[in-house]
């Protein structure tokens, strides 16, 4: 898994002190980038309907068919769960999944999922009573530590489970890349671990 400062690897210069300087201004820099974005696409641009499926709900955007698909999700059907965290589709905290594939939903044109199931972290569990197993995993072991980041890796981490059913470290190393800035990746293995055995009906 990726270090928690990867997302914060733009620089600005070559020197250490740079370097720093820009870690630290990343975040504040792409949200205003990402906020200027969404006001500018909002005000101009040709409105358009977009028709998909939400969580199993069908729904229609109408609107300009530029807007990223996450503030679709946040600010126009109210789901709150999947989160705004680099505004580049680096660190994986606005990840979903589409046609069930995991996706990052914060530069993803809202005009490319005509017609398409999307599902967040509101719609993963089979119902009310019953969590997903890889939610089930994520309590057993206690994983969030903020928990902003959460929702995003655990779609994620369906989405590795569906393509790799019993991964080795290797396996997650490779394919998990979101990030944590809170460092939870020892917590986030086992319970990757521990959902492939609830997933494949295996108890320890």
């Amino acid at each position: 898994m990726r270090p928690c400062c990867d997302c914060f690897s733009l620089t600005t210069g070559s020197s250490k002190k740079d370097t720093v300087s820009s870690r630290r201004n990343a975040p504040l820099a792409a949200f205003l980038v990402s906020s200027i974005y969404v006001d500018l696409t909002t005000q101009g641009g040709d409105r358009t309907v977009i028709s998909f499926t939400i969580n199993s709900e069908d729904v229609a955007y109408e609107g300009d068919a530029s807007t990223p698909l996450l503030w679709v999700i946040r600010d126009h059907l109210d789901l709150k769960g999947t989160k705004f965290g680099c505004g580049i589709g680096q660190c994986g905290a606005c990840t979903i999944h589409i046609d069930g594939v995991a996706q990052r939903s914060c530069v993803l044109p809202v005009a490319a999922i005509e017609g398409r199931a999307i599902t967040t972290i509101e719609g993963l569990a089979p119902s009310h009573d019953e969590l997903h197993p890889v939610q089930q995993a994520w309590l057993e072991h206690d994983v969030p530590q903020c928990g902003y980041c959460q929702a995003g890796q655990i779609m994620a981490t369906v989405d590795l489970l569906n393509r790799i059913p019993d991964p080795t470290d290797a396996d997650i190393d490779a394919n998990h890349t979101n990030v944590c800035r809170c460092g939870t990746y020892v917590r986030i293995r086992k319970a990757i671990h521990r959902a492939a055995e609830l997933t494949s009906g295996e108890e320890s």
